[in-house]
């Protein structure tokens, strides 16, 4: 029993060592805390705006059942939205595809097959990209410089490849689950409870109570003084950083600007 109690208390004193020596060294070196920070990388989940901006995305992978109904709602309010479409979907249904683009909406990039990218060797992202928008630019005329990882599955090689190629991953701060099949009303009310300057929401074309719940929503958002636009006209022009929650903000003047080159400063992660 001696010998036990003995060793536990050896034992806890070796974790407590280690525990305050760790501490000592994060306080001695902060430097390398900020390094790592940097080192991490995230899409764009919503973007800092004062102005009472919003936009409305919506995802094609699978059915097409709704598109024409959602461009004729955008349309009656003259929105701008942005539609991400997977190659496959194009090919199935490209007069949905020159439809969207011929009333004016955004099309942009969510892979060529929809995998998993982060099963995905950065030559296979690379090749999920190139694909994609060589599709969506032969019908458009326009080649996609955003993208939506399927799944809205990532992680640094997915996010540092796709920036790699030009482009920038896109995400989204509110989520309708409109693909659960939710009723309108729960649609609409979840994203009236989410939505704030600069939000990015997420839809679906082909989900069962979208087009139902869309003109609720939009007239709701226009009452609280707010107006749509793409994701690419959301996007802040110039220098920025992209906070801890993968919010896109203006670059502010510090040390950090100082000290690194302009075309890192725009893919630093800050805390």
């Amino acid at each position: 029993m001696k010998i036990f109690i003995l060793r536990r208390q050896v034992v806890t004193a070796v974790v407590c060592g280690v525990l305050a020596f760790g501490m000592v060294w994060l306080v001695s070196h902060p430097n390398a805390v900020g390094a790592a920070a940097v080192q991490r990388q995230l899409p764009i989940y919503s973007v800092q705006r004062e102005e009472k901006v919003v936009a409305l995305t919506f995802d094609a992978a699978w059915g097409n059942e709704d598109t024409q109904q959602l461009i004729d709602i955008l349309g009656s309010y003259n929105i701008t939205a942005t539609f991400f479409l997977v190659g496959s979907w194009v090919d199935n249904y490209p007069e949905s595809v020159k439809a969207l683009a011929d009333a004016g909406h955004s099309v942009q990039n969510h892979s060529d097959t929809h995998p998993y990218m982060t099963q995905c060797s950065a030559e296979e992202i690379l090749q999920e990209l190139d694909a994609c928008n060589d599709k969506v630019e032969a019908i458009t005329g326009v080649r996609p410089t955003l993208i939506r990882p399927p799944y809205g599955d990532y992680n640094d090689t997915v996010i540092n490849t796709i920036r790699s190629a030009g482009m920038e991953p896109i995400q989204w701060d509110v989520d309708s689950l409109d693909w659960k099949e939710l009723s309108a009303s729960e649609i609409t009310q979840r994203v009236l409870d989410g939505v704030g300057p600069g939000s990015i929401v997420l839809f679906h074309n082909a989900a069962l109570h979208t087009p139902e719940a869309l003109p609720d929503i939009i007239n709701s958002l226009m009452e609280q003084g707010y107006s749509f636009v793409s994701v690419a006209d959301l996007l802040l022009e110039g220098e920025y950083t992209i906070d801890h929650t993968g919010r896109q903000c203006p670059a502010e003047v510090s040390a950090l600007s100082e000290s690194l080159p302009p075309r890192l400063l725009r893919r630093t992660w800050a805390e």
